[in-house]
């Protein structure tokens, strides 16, 4: 990645921060594209801030792209997007307007490039009769938020068909790490824990996967640089579940919480997906990609380093607190 041009969008979000820690880290010349071109706004970046070129631009707008129109990249990486499956039933407009119209947008807005990573999500699945998820399914999603990514993987996949652009379309599985907006269940799980508040779920009878961000990351540079571009849909995950009540417990055991457990004091939703995770041999095979870090450590690396943001963000003692 040394010397390379590479434009993210969504960069300053969770995936899409580490993404950029990393390939800063690594040598490239890394433009992010941000809503809002503000440190505090954008905090994640802050370690880096001063290392990567900075552009304010809403996707939405396809007049906010016209200053990057005939710019040259060797990979873009796609990550905005509006990410909230459950609120994205409230803010139906905003989430298809931000997760399809805006890959469209970016996709005709004459940026050139060697390389487009379009990520798109595991929720494109939804209903399904078998597991694991595997490419050669039929996406049944279920969620504003779904419909809306998978819209965008579509004009990505016709980009690549109609006009044989080099893109290449990834679904990423639930990931977790350093980091997430507490919005995400593992790190509401483990702030929960952290701080003693009561802990209310489901009976939590059905399954997930989980990623350690760094093990995500590491799929995201294979793609990136793997030769020839692979056609087609590559799932990245770790294809191993885990019973949500089974998760909880995990993670109040290892933050040694006191935190009172309330599993089934919340109704299940009305079209739960019971199970879901990757079969990701088709990673495997193209990129000889596979997890390195296992789920349990990862979980006790995040929770080290939400005690430490709680330190930050919560106590009163904290330089951030003071005025």
């Amino acid at each position: 990645m040394k010397n390379k041009r590479i434009l993210v969008t969504g960069g300053a979000g969770f995936i899409g921060s580490h993404l950029t820690r990393n390939l800063v880290s690594m040598g490239a010349d890394v433009t992010v594209l941000v809503k809002y071109k503000s440190i505090i706004d954008n905090v994640r970046l802050s370690s880096i801030w001063n290392n990567i070129h900075v552009k304010e631009t809403d996707l939405r707008n396809l007049d906010s792209l016209s200053p990057l129109k005939n710019q040259c990249f060797d990979i873009v990486f796609h990550l905005a997007a509006y990410n909230h499956v459950g609120d994205s039933f409230l803010h139906v407009n905003e989430s298809l307007m931000s997760n399809t119209i805006a890959t469209a947008n970016l996709l005709e807005s004459g940026i050139e490039y060697g390389r487009f990573i379009y990520t798109a999500t595991s929720e494109v699945y939804g209903f399904q009769e078998k597991v694991p998820f595997s490419e050669d399914f039929q996406p049944f999603p279920i969620s504003p938020y779904a419909i809306g990514k998978y819209a965008g993987e579509l004009y990505a996949r016709m980009k690549r068909h109609q006009a044989d652009m080099p893109i290449v379309v990834i679904r990423p599985f639930n990931t977790f790490g350093p980091y997430q907006s507490d919005r995400a269940v593992i790190p509401e799980l483990i702030i929960k824990c952290l701080r003693g508040q009561p802990v209310e779920t489901t009976e939590g009878k059905q399954t997930r996967e989980f990623n350690y961000i760094k093990n995500i990351i590491k799929g995201f540079l294979s793609i990136a640089q793997v030769e020839p571009i692979p056609d087609g849909v590559i799932n990245v995950g770790s294809g191993e579940e885990i019973a949500i009540c089974d998760l909880v417990k995990m993670i109040h055991k290892l933050c040694d919480s006191d935190s009172e457990l309330r599993i089934g004091a919340v109704s299940n939703r009305p079209t739960e997906i019971w199970r879901m995770f990757a079969d990701n041999q088709r990673a495997q095979d193209l990129l000889d990609w596979k997890p390195s870090i296992p789920f349990e450590e990862g979980l006790k690396k995040t929770i080290s380093w939400y005690k430490k943001y709680l330190d930050v963000y919560f106590s009163r003692g904290s330089s951030l607190n003071q005025l």
